[in-house]
Parts: structure tokens; C-alpha cells; sequence
């Protein structure tokens, strides 16, 4: 444990700072997580709160994003929506991990019948178009962001598997996992005390840029009018209010726009890094 603790912080955090880009990422992703919790604090304003004599008005001292076509403050609705998106990339992640990680597992552990029925099921999976079916489900349910979180883990969980397969192929073999049959260990306890810990590394590179699609795939729900509801405030949903004033209202779409690029390049630039770092090929 204590070689693995010097390890994590010297060789990974060493590869990790120098690379200027995947720090810029963190450094968004941070800020982000920091406006979300403190946005009661950031705001004056109160993201529902209607103002029919401050209607459109451009970005200024008062309203930084300007105002929209209620009078709301824009600011004040892109830094709420930032709770909706990260809730959504978070927690549907965290099913997608939870279950491609205990399949790929499985799958790659025991091998044989047991990896092609799971694996023939991945590739069922993967041949339907998965925003499509996302679509699909969400027409015969109630548009609600738990639903949405569901359904997106749900259906995002294939590429993991994949990935936690193919680590766990390559580490069964190894000479600490025969070292712990030999000594009577059980299948679960060689799964999840010593091949999960080393086939970690890629469900972390995953994860974080599985959040980044899953931002994506909210805010688009929420543009087509089948995601996060109105008046809760999400990108998505900002957009498109803002896209029937976006001739002389820019700021309607601009700023929320920008927000989802923002944060979805962060993410992906965070996850590169940690891959980078990760990855024992690299000598730096």
C-alpha cells in the first residue's frame, strides 16, 4: 500500500503536472464543481425569478449574461444548470461504471461460454443507436432527470466492459493472481482485492470522459424539449428558449453554448491527462 501511495504521488502526479492542457482541464472542471455548490452565494438572483421590466436586456454590470425573455438572469441560470449537468454526468456514469466494470470483470475472469454470452450481448447493445434508444425509452416515460440519469448509464455501460475485459485477460495470468489461487483464494476475492485495483486505471480514463457524453447527451435531450423541464434551469434547455430571439438576443445562446463546450473540453482534456499519466509506456 505504501508503494503504491509513492507511486500515485510521484510518478503519476510528475506526468500529470507537466501536461499544461489536462491541468487547464482540472482547473475548469474544479471551478465549475465550485460555482455549482456556491451558486446561492456567486448570484444574487434566483434562477425562476421573473422580472417583466428587465426583459432581454444585453449583458451588463447588473446582469453579466443579460436577462431573458422573462426577465431572468442569464448568469444565474447558466451557474444553476452547471448542478444539473455535472448531477447528470456523475451519477449516470457511475451506473454505466458500476455495471460495465462487474461485467467486464466477469467476463474477462471466467472466460469461455460465460465471456461470449456477455460479450455477444455488448454487441447487441452496440448496434442500436444509443440516443436513438435513449429517445425511444424516454417517449413512454415521464421526462424526469432520475429517468434521464437511469437511462443514460444504463445505456452507456458497453465501452467499459469492453475495456475492463481486456485488462482483466491480461491479468489473470499474472503471477500474483496464480500466487493467490495457489494460496486458496476465492474467484471474488481475486477479482475484487487483486485484479480490480490493477485494471482500474482505464475505468478512471472512462469515467471521466464518459461524463463529458453524458453532459452532452442531457443538454440535447433537454434542447429537444424531452430532458430537464422548464423553469429548472439547464444548458440544454436554455438553448432552446434562446433560439427563437437569437437574431437580437445572442446572449440567449451564446453563454449557455459556451458552457457546454467549456465543460465537455475540460473533461476531455482531464481524462487524456490522466490516461497519459497513466499509461507505464510513457517514460517522462
Amino acid at each position: 500500500m505504501a508503494l503504491c501511495e509513492s507511486w500515485l504521488y510521484t510518478v503519476f502526479w510528475r506526468r500529470f503536472r507537466h501536461n499544461r492542457l489536462a491541468i487547464a482541464g482540472g482547473g475548469v472542471v474544479l471551478l465549475l464543481f465550485l460555482l455549482s455548490v456556491l451558486a446561492p452565494y456567486i448570484t444574487p438572483w434566483e434562477p425562476g425569478a421573473i422580472d417583466a421590466y428587465h426583459v432581454l436586456l444585453p449583458p451588463s454590470p447588473d446582469h453579466w449574461f443579460g436577462t431573458d425573455e422573462l426577465g431572468r438572469d442569464v448568469f444565474t441560470r447558466v451557474v444553476y444548470g452547471a448542478r444539473i449537468s455535472l448531477k447528470v454526468g456523475f451519477v449516470s456514469v457511475g451506473i454505466a461504471v458500476a455495471i460495465g466494470t462487474v461485467l467486464g470483470l466477469v467476463s474477462g475472469f471466467y472466460g469461455g461460454v460465460v465471456d461470449t454470452v456477455i460479450m455477444r450481448f455488448v454487441d447487441i447493445m452496440l448496434c442500436f443507436p444509443t440516443f436513438f434508444l435513449i429517445l425511444a425509452v424516454i417517449a413512454f416515460l415521464e421526462p424526469d432527470i432520475w429517468y434521464i440519469m437511469a437511462i443514460i448509464g444504463l445505456t452507456g455501460w458497453m465501452g467499459v466492459a469492453r475495456l475492463v475485459r481486456a485488462e482483466v485477460l491480461s491479468l489473470r495470468e499474472r503471477d500474483f493472481v496464480l500466487a493467490a489461487r495457489a494460496l486458496g483464494a476465492s474467484d471474488l476475492r481475486i477479482i475484487f482485492r487483486h485484479i480490480l485495483p490493477n485494471a482500474a486505471s482505464p475505468v478512471l480514463v472512462s469515467a471521466t470522459l464518459g461524463v463529458a457524453g453524458a453532459i452532452l447527451t442531457e443538454s440535447a435531450l433537454s434542447f429537444l424539449g424531452i430532458g430537464v423541464q422548464p423553469p429548472t434551469p439547464s444548458w440544454g434547455n436554455i438553448l432552446t428558449a434562446g433560439k427563437d430571439y437569437v437574431e437580437f438576443a445572442w446572449w440567449l445562446s451564446l453563454f449557455p453554448g459556451l458552457a457546454i463546450l467549456v465543460t465537455v473540453l475540460a473533461y476531455n482534456l482531464l481524462g487524456e491527462g490522466i490516461r497519459d499519466a497513466l499509461d507505464p509506456r510513457l517514460n517522462r
